[in-house]
């Protein structure tokens, strides 16, 4: 465990020594802010044209029209900001060597990787810690039902910290970071749009076809529902690219033999 932290330290003081984090956090601030300000206008709007309809305010509730719109659009966003983050992580070690000097020391493959990838996981929490603003808004100007905002923070992190295991896994079987960007963001635009095939197949291969796509375990969270099928989805996902990820590390150590 203090080997697991003493990398996690290392990796989190590279990303905030650098400029890497705070650009990141800026951009996705600004992207996002756009995203909630778009919103909420729109949703004002829509409530003052419909305001004198009653059978229309039963569509009108924060959490279907606002909130699972803005949780919608911060996971697209991931899809861009996670290969970024993860793209260095092994790649660069590799390519600089210091991959082969830092597995010399008496720490196992499954310690760094976990210490980088805890690191990854931490600055994805600090993204979302930072929308905190937008809920005490609605908080403020309206009465939301505070489980939405539980379940919509639940699955977005989870959908991340699976993001960030293929990006591991994709910085880990290649020494060129522009090479495991690509990599992670193919994978990830794959597995989002897997399932648009479903009704061109038949009804077993579409099951399956949903039942693989992240985004569809995605929509239940942003509805308000916690389903543990979801949950073990998504972990079972994040262990499955750690363990790639292990395995193409301690590639090297058959290779050399």
């Amino acid at each position: 465990m203090l080997r697991i932290w003493a990398q996690y330290k290392k990796e989190m003081r590279t990303y905030f020594t650098s400029s890497v984090a705070y650009v990141i956090l800026t951009i996705f601030l600004l992207i996002s802010g756009f995203f909630f300000t778009s919103i909420v206008i729109s949703y004002s709007t829509t409530s003052m044209q419909f305001g004198n309809f009653p059978q229309a305010q039963a569509y009108l509730n924060i959490g279907q029209s606002v909130l699972r719109l803005l949780f919608q659009n911060l996971a697209v966003i991931m899809l861009f900001f996670i290969p970024i983050l993860t793209m260095r992580l092994i790649s660069e070690e590799k390519r600089s060597g210091t991959l082969k000097l830092l597995l010399s020391y008496p720490i196992r493959d499954v310690e760094v990787l976990l210490g980088k990838f805890f690191a990854v996981v931490s600055i994805l929490a600090i993204m979302y810690l930072l929308t905190f603003p937008y809920v005490i808004f609605l908080f403020v100007f309206a009465s939301p039902e505070i489980g939405p905002f539980v379940t919509n923070y639940l699955g977005i992190i989870l959908m991340g910290t699976a993001f960030i295991s293929l990006g591991v896994f994709a910085s880990a079987v290649t020494e060129r970071q522009v090479v495991a960007a690509v990599i992670s963001f193919g994978a990830l635009i794959l597995f989002w749009v897997i399932n648009w095939m479903e009704n061109r197949t038949n009804p077993l291969l579409s099951k399956i076809l949903e039942d693989i796509s992240i985004f569809t375990h995605m929509e239940n969270f942003t509805k308000g529902i916690i389903n543990t099928h979801d949950i073990v989805f998504y972990l079972l996902f994040t262990g499955f690219f750690i363990f790639l990820a292990l395995m193409a590390l301690e590639s090297r150590t058959w290779r050399s033999k």
